[in-house]
């Protein structure tokens, strides 16, 4: 089986949306399918420079190939003559094209290649079709989906969701779709070692001897952070003593960032916080280890992979009802689900603060439901069964 994944970026400054492509691939990989991904060379989308990476040649990695194209013109919505044009003179060679995020030039035309080049293609929206999201730059989505999107949908032999709620809720602007429902896969984390946590403490200047809260997200007005803080600060108000890790940034979007940096710097919480900035690799494992509870209040969130990997860490989570595998979490008893309200979010995270043994237990029960449904291995068996149902 020959398949292209499509992406705009692989960027770790893009997230987990994007960098998810390369963890299905090696995935698909080791189950014996032959990928390639398309994507650019995009780092970012304010002044940054572009990725150090070797332009239009296949480049190994994992078991699949990559290859990147110069971001060329219109650098800041991640687009590439060069790509679609790859695309148009080599669809024939594969058997099916997995394209990620809607809503983005490059994707956009990259699905219109496909169906000129009969390619069969699954569409993964990132959310996009979130009727929350689509309500920002509401009147410019709607023209972009009568020229674009409408048709993409309806040439679409499938859309890719991550939960069912996101499914549920979907604009499909008209067009009957066939719907997929397939979560996002984590690294898995080995066990948490006591020496392991007083390390990461250590490293970022935490306290040894008080829980740690842990924000890791893009740093955007949807993750519900203005609910978050004045609940923080409402728990240092009666005395409920805690540190507070801000960790994660906005490429596209500085300006907030530094908002709630300010917000933070001028507050109770000021003496009570560590702000790391955006973390990967050994930083972002370390900054797990220590943590005793990973918080995600999002508007809405289509899936929100931070918190499946802190799940798969042994962390138990407080999300919002919006983040749309809060069901999944109630069910398995991973953690706590509020309402957008700050007041359930304090009463929440002071019954967590307060609680050890129970956030010990529900951490995990969570590590065992992120064993089990977002390991990669079970993840590219379903969608190895996906993609042979739409071939056949």
């Amino acid at each position: 089986m020959r398949i292209l994944q499509i992406v705009p970026s692989i960027s770790l400054i893009y997230g987990g949306p994007s960098q998810m492509v390369l963890g299905l691939s090696a995935a698909l990989a080791r189950s014996g399918v032959a990928v390639t991904i398309l994507t650019t060379n995009s780092n970012g989308d304010t002044g940054q420079k572009p990725l150090d990476v070797p332009l239009n040649v296949r480049v190994e990695q994992d078991g699949y190939q990559i290859i990147y194209f110069r971001c060329a013109p219109f650098r800041r919505y991640k687009f590439s003559v060069d790509l679609l044009t790859w695309l148009n003179r080599h669809a024939q060679e594969f058997d099916l094209a997995h394209i990620h995020a809607l809503f983005s030039p490059v994707s956009s035309a990259a699905a219109t290649v496909c169906r000129w080049q009969k390619l069969p293609y699954i569409l993964r929206p990132l959310g996009t079709l979130d009727p929350a999201d689509l309500r920002k730059k509401k009147q410019l989505k709607q023209l972009y989906a009568a020229v674009w999107e409408r048709s993409n949908l309806a040439g679409a032999s499938a859309v890719h969701f991550t939960s069912f709620q996101e499914a549920k809720i979907s604009e499909r602007f008209g067009v009957a779709t066939r719907d997929l429902v397939i979560p996002l896969g984590v690294q898995q984390q080995k066990e948490r070692q006591e020496d392991e946590e007083s390390l990461g403490r250590r490293r970022f200047g935490m306290p040894a001897d008080v829980p740690v809260v842990l924000f890791m997200s893009r740093i955007d007005p949807k993750k519900g952070l203005d609910l978050l803080i004045p609940a923080l600060e409402k728990l240092l108000t009666i005395g409920l003593n805690f540190h507070f890790v801000l960790a994660g940034t906005n490429p596209q979007d500085p300006k907030y960032e530094e908002k709630i940096q300010s917000q933070i710097q001028s507050s109770l919480l000021r003496s009570h916080t560590t702000i790391t900035g955006f973390v990967t690799g050994e930083l972002k494992t370390v900054l797990l280890k220590a943590a005793d509870l990973f918080v995600l209040p999002s508007y809405y969130e289509n899936f929100g992979i931070a918190v499946a990997e802190a799940m798969a860490a042994g962390i138990p989570v407080l999300v919002s009802d919006q983040v749309h595998i809060c069901q999944e979490i109630r069910d398995s008893e991973s953690g706590w689900v509020s309402q957008l309200d700050v007041a359930e979010i304090t009463d929440l995270l002071r019954l967590a603060l307060q609680n050890p043994s129970e956030r010990q237990r529900r951490g995990a029960l969570a590590q065992q439901y992120a064993l089990k449904h977002y390991s990669w291995d079970a993840i590219a068996h379903q969608t190895i069964q996906a993609y042979n149902q739409i071939l056949s």
